[in-house]
């Protein structure tokens, strides 16, 4: 099965297109700003772990060294990609 970054309904996606849903009461910009906010924010969230990995990959492994900060970022990250992820679907829910 492959798997493609396009628009085409045909074909399965492997990343869903940044398309906010309208909440209900809540139109026109603000909506599609608190819209494209969240997946800018699952966005960050997913750059946040990946500097955390990043992070940990290059640390100094003797026992001097700053053990904590890579789980630091990757706990952030992990972090906001729930909450972003959760708020999506919690909007999409009531929206849909």
């Amino acid at each position: 099965m492959k798997m493609f970054l396009t628009e085409d309904p045909a074909k399965p996606q492997l990343i869903p297109g940044a398309k906010p849903t309208k909440i209900p009461g809540m139109d026109g910009m603000v909506s599609t700003l608190f819209g494209y906010g969240l997946w800018l924010l699952l966005l960050a969230g997913v750059v946040g772990a990946g500097v955390g990995v990043f992070k940990l990959a290059m640390a100094d492994k003797s026992r001097h060294g700053g053990g904590s900060e890579p789980f630091k970022w990757m706990g952030g990250g992990i972090a906001a990609v729930l909450l972003a992820g959760s708020l999506i679907s919690i909007l999409n829910g009531i929206a849909g």
